[in-house]
């Protein structure tokens, strides 16, 4: 530290490219180092040293040649940066002892010749820096602390602030000589009287980036974050730290990008100190990791918390351990044990506190994903298990590969914070309510104030669910806990809760997720009240998400929704509509006086069948039989039905809620089960499509038929989408693109 320091060498650099503010920004090398030891108790100088740095490229910039007055010759015979670093550290030790003093730190005009030329030129030669290059203290931030009125320490130049102490500023001599001279009258100035000034501003240079855990609550300020592109999918994020040299990272502030498939795509969100350092960090677009050129960009704090955020405290707890060897294993076979895995990896790559040191990644319904991840706790064990990479476990291969803490809450972060409802477009039809909805009961939203109860006891009652919410009781919504009942009125296990506001929703996930009533633990999961609507209908979780109750009825596509695929009045009877619910009260009867043919139309995502048990925190929910998604339909009432079916068909069409959308349409099929809207989008990137320009169609059973119908633009973008995505894999699997005129 400055303030413990005997003696302060003043240090100046100059690289074979752009120097002054922009130094560093071209990545040119450093070709002249010069330096002046000052004594802090003497008030006394030493002798000034300038030495010439052979560069690996023996080329300087035109700029270079006229600010520095340098030509190739004069720096062709000098030693490279190794040796001349070498000759620093001995010549700066051997003074400060000759003046019986025993620490030094370095004073430099401006950071960038520590933080843009020295530091990320020794990392990309693999040079070990002294211990000295780690910490030092910049004249400008000193001067403006001892002399605040002499304006932001951002806008001072050494001639500005000689010029505010009176001092004439030094000007014959060459470069390097110059500044050093100028910094050290103005050192010297300062540390008398009247100042009296003390150097207690260091700056340091984090020896190596801390990786670690974000929470989703932690504030992240949008003036530190950037995105970096480009980079190799293999980076890690030591490499990407490595590449930001210099600059100090804050604990756990890199988060590598996924895909939709949950593969890297080569982007890195990175969260710096401050924002002086976010600001250097940009001046490297475009500088190279190995034969790579990376783009830096501003990004913010949200962005960054969306992918390295973590809500779960299974992950916290998982990444607790720290100075751990993080493993990814990807491919892993769905019945996979933790013992197996164990096996798998052998007794040469010990995991970190056995089965503890695994995580199972899993989807929202506890089904695996076939990701895992693995600690070690030293670089020998990681690369053992590395050498398994493509080994067979069951009857498939395994890919193992480098990860991070950030990627383990973004991996968690896509499978169990992701809507647990099908991304299907949604309906614009005009709800038509089977029974009459309770007052009480919100309309469906995408905002994630409810959580999911899952794993109850049978026999748990309200009260129960009551003691397990504990403090956070007073945040639910009056006639807030919704209890699920099966197909017989039996209680599911499940129970949904609507909190006060998504803040206290997530808290509620936070703390009680995994707690135990009964003996059982139960798992706690935000979501929407749109999610909850949809399982209260009786909507089931599947690996995609949820999924419409099986259907006896036969899967009918959208009526009139695209005129390429009309869909022709439908008889429905009674009893095909409307399988016998468990309900509270009879349902009132009926009137025969209107035509068996109903009109179709899309029943929206609303509980509207309910039971009133008169408890204050309760309702009960049977489930019709019908999906409330877009593949089920309910009758309309008897005078809608009458007045359409009078119509012509065209007519009809026209009058029908559901408008066909602009644009041409394209039907796709041969699509595989697993299939997301994101997926269909990413396959037809640069074509102008919006999400609710894809519609996936449904089976019986309310899973992926392998088709989807996408609408683009115009005419001319479909058939050139047609044209030229026909021959590419979706996937590795082939599609069959048709245009519908």
């Amino acid at each position: 530290m400055a303030s413990h320091s005997d003696t302060l060498v003043v240090f100046f650099g100059a690289t074979a490219g752009e120097n002054g503010g922009k130094l560093g920004s071209d990545e040119r090398e450093i070709i002249l180092l010069v330096w002046q030891i000052v004594d802090l108790h003497e008030k006394k100088v030493g002798k000034l040293h300038k030495c010439f740095v052979k560069p690996d490229t023996l080329e300087l910039t035109d700029q270079c040649k006229e600010e520095t007055g340098l030509t190739v010759d004069d720096i062709v015979k000098a030693e490279p940066l190794d040796k001349v670093l070498q000759q620093f550290q001995q010549s700066v030790s051997s003074e400060v002892k000759c003046l019986g003093r025993t620490t030094y730190t370095l004073c430099v005009d401006s950071p960038l010749v520590i933080r843009q030329a020295l530091h990320p030129e020794a990392s990309k030669k693999n040079l070990v820096l002294p211990e000295c290059f780690f910490s030092f203290v910049d004249v400008r931030k000193e001067f403006h602390k001892c002399c605040p009125n002499a304006g932001p320490a951002q806008k001072l130049t050494l001639t500005s602030m000689l010029e505010y102490v009176g001092l004439p500023a030094v000007s014959e001599e060459s470069i390097g000589v110059r500044e050093v001279r100028n910094m050290v009258q103005l050192t010297l100035c300062i540390l008398a009287e009247p100042h009296n000034h003390k150097f207690s501003c260091v700056e340091t240079v984090n020896y190596k980036f801390d990786s670690g855990t974000c929470s989703k609550t932690e504030p992240v300020d949008s003036e530190t974050v950037i995105r970096a592109r480009g980079l190799p999918w293999q980076s890690s994020d030591q490499d990407i730290a490595r590449f930001f040299k210099g600059l100090n990272i804050a604990k756990g502030g890199v988060a590598l990008c996924l895909n939709a498939q949950g593969r890297r795509n080569g982007e890195a969100l990175v969260r710096f100190i401050n924002s002086e350092h976010r600001d250097l960090a940009l001046e490297r677009h475009k500088h190279h990791m190995g034969s790579r050129y990376i783009e830096v960009y501003k990004a913010t704090g949200e962005e960054f918390l969306k992918i390295a955020g973590g809500t779960s405290n299974e992950v916290a707890q998982f990444l607790s351990k720290e100075n751990q060897v993080i493993i990814r294993m990807r491919g892993l076979p769905f019945t996979a044990t933790p013992q197996e895995v164990l096996a798998f990896l052998g007794p040469e790559s010990p995991v970190t506190d056995g089965t503890e040191g695994l995580l199972f990644v899993k989807y929202p319904d506890g089904r695996p994903t076939g990701d895992a991840f693995v600690l070690f706790s030293c670089e020998e064990y990681a690369q053992n298990a590395l050498k398994k990479h493509k080994q067979i476990l069951g009857k498939r291969y395994i890919e193992l590969f480098r990860s991070t803490a950030a990627e383990v809450q973004q991996v968690l972060n896509r499978y169990m914070s992701t809507p647990l409802i099908s991304t299907l477009p949604p309906s614009p039809i005009v709800p038509v309510p089977v029974l009459t909805t309770p007052p009480f009961l919100p309309a469906a939203s995408s905002t994630r104030d409810c959580v999911r109860l899952r794993g109850l006891p049978y026999t748990a009652g309200i009260e129960d669910i009551l003691e397990f919410m504990g403090e956070h009781t007073v945040d639910i919504k009056p006639h807030g806990v919704h209890m699920v009942l099966n197909q017989q009125g039996r209680p599911s296990g499940d129970a949904f809760i609507q909190m006060k506001s998504p803040d206290k929703a997530f808290m509620v996930a936070q703390k009680c997720h995994k707690k135990t009533m009964k003996d059982r633990y139960v798992e706690v999961f935000q979501c929407s009240t749109e999610e909850m609507s949809i399982v209260l209908m009786g909507g089931t979780l599947n690996r995609s998400g949820l999924s419409p109750p099986p259907c006896k009825l036969p899967c009918l596509s959208p009526p009139t929704a695209y005129a390429a695929f009309p869909t022709p009045p439908a008889i429905l009877s009674e009893a095909a509509l409307y399988q016998p619910p468990l309900l509270a009260a009879p349902r009132p009867p009926q009137t025969t006086t209107h035509s068996p043919a109903h009109t179709l139309a899309y029943y929206p995502p609303q509980p509207h069948l309910y039971m009133n048990m008169n408890m204050n925190y309760t309702a009960y929910y049977p489930s019709p039989p019908v999906s409330p998604s877009t593949v089920g339909y309910f009758a309309a009432p008897p005078a809608v039905a009458a007045a359409v079916a009078a119509q012509p068909h065209h007519a009809a069409a026209a009058a029908s809620p559901v408008l066909p959308q602009p644009g041409a349409l394209v039907r796709m099929q041969g699509l595989p089960y697993n299939t997301g809207v994101k997926d269909i989008l990413s396959f037809f990137q640069g074509y102008q499509l919006q999400p609710d320009a894809v519609l996936i169609l449904y089976n019986f059973s309310g899973q992926c038929s392998g088709e989807a119908l996408i609408t683009f633009p115009s005419e001319e973008i479909a058939r050139r989408a047609v044209a030229e995505r026909s021959n590419h894999p979706f996937y590795g699997q082939q599609v069959h693109l048709a245009f519908c005129n």
